[in-house]
């Protein structure tokens, strides 16, 4: 048959791992697929360095308006991330009749319900498996995998920089910044960590997943999202005295009123698996009605690992390519008509427990007075 046809925006860590892949696996890919996968544009900004990983089999271009417009294209790749010009690019594409592939989390969690309506208008696929988590299958988990279930909540670990700061604050007793710094020449994290370590990253991720979970249009700006920078080494020290890890987690939850939607650093009694789920990685809790608890765990970023979700998406792609658009699973596995506006519920509604930390005078009748003052304000000790 005759081979699809892939171009790639952007040939960097993503991208250069999805050529890698492609090219030492072709066999295996080629006999799932049913057809061969052939990536034959690139867009980029160093033509010398794309050149030397790719050498002559692919065409290398500065104009990534040259990849979306692209008359043999049939699978455009976007890994360039960001917002723009990343959406005007994919709405292009589909545009043009093109299916899309993206790792690009903050593009769908805050454009990502004009790209799905743009891509149901045009009959088309945009598929998303390594825009959360890597190359832990958990889209797929839980749009296919876990549509008997009626999901009750998903919390992950699901940004690997952050994790890998508390991992080794609680290991080797350092510093956040300290970590932090060391995390930047190990590469873990980048020279701007902000989207990192303020929880903004794991916020695009767990909208995608609430979404999916739950059947609602992607709603980034609603969710409450809180990072690790004011966590010290008294607060890792205390929570293991209390027998509990802290984790930067992602926590989407159904309750009576709405969805919870939150990102900020939580304690989890070391007993639990995803209490142990250290440095880089990643790991998924989902709760569903008929399955109970299930876990994901792997690695949530780098070349390779993500490169493997975005092979998966371009072989079920090439799978569908011919199939009737009815017939395509629907992009946040609920039918679009079928979305609901569920609301996205302000922290100051949701009810949880809190770890409070306070430095007092040691004199009689401190702890009294707290406890009075907590009372005051219907807040159980």
């Amino acid at each position: 048959m005759k081979p699809i046809k892939v171009g790639l925006l952007g040939l960097g860590t993503v991208g250069g791992g999805v050529f890698t892949v492609l090219q030492r696996n072709q066999e295996e890919i080629t006999r799932r697929a049913g057809r061969n996968l052939e990536v034959v544009v690139a867009a980029v900004r160093d033509v010398a360095k794309a050149q030397q990983l790719v050498g002559q089999q692919v065409e290398i271009t500065t104009d990534p308006q040259a990849v979306v417009n692209h008359p043999e294209i049939d699978i455009v790749v976007e890994v360039m991330g960001g917002y723009e010009p990343a959406r005007t690019l994919v709405l292009q594409a589909l545009e043009n009749g093109k299916h899309v592939v993206t790792a690009n989390k903050a593009l769908l969690a805050v454009h990502g319900n004009e790209i799905f309506a743009k891509a149901r208008e045009k009959g088309l696929m945009v598929a998303f498996e390594a825009a959360v988590a890597g190359g832990i299958p958990i889209i797929k988990a839980l749009r296919e995998g876990l549509t008997a279930n009626r999901v009750e909540w998903i919390a992950g670990i699901i940004n690997g920089t952050c994790n890998y700061i508390l991992s080794e604050m609680r290991d080797k007793g350092l510093a956040f910044g300290d970590v932090l710094q060391a995390a930047q020449a190990l590469g873990y994290a980048e020279a701007d960590p902000t989207f990192d370590i303020e929880g903004i990253d794991a916020a695009h991720k767990l909208t995608i997943l609430a979404s999916i979970g739950f059947g609602v249009p992607v709603q980034f700006d609603k969710a409450y999202v809180e990072g690790i920078t004011q966590l010290t080494q008294q607060d890792i020290t205390y929570a293991e005295q209390l027998g509990y890890r802290i984790k930067l987690l992602g926590i989407a939850k159904r309750a009576a009123t709405g969805i919870e939607l939150r990102v900020h650093p939580t304690l989890i009694p070391t007993k639990q698996l995803i209490a142990n789920v250290e440095g880089v990685m990643n790991a998924v809790l989902v709760k569903g009605d008929a399955v109970g608890l299930t876990l994901y765990s792997g690695r949530g970023a780098g070349a390779e690992p993500t490169a493997s979700a975005v092979v998966a998406d371009l072989v079920d792609v090439t799978r569908m390519h011919t199939a009737d658009p009815e017939n395509h699973v629907p992009h946040l596995a609920f039918q679009a008509d079928q979305l609901t506006d569920m609301p996205i519920l302000p922290v100051a509604e949701v009810t949880t427990s809190y770890y409070l930390r306070l430095a007092a005078f040691d004199k009689p009748g401190v702890l009294a007075d707290v406890t009075r003052i907590l009372a005051d304000q219907q807040i159980s000790i």
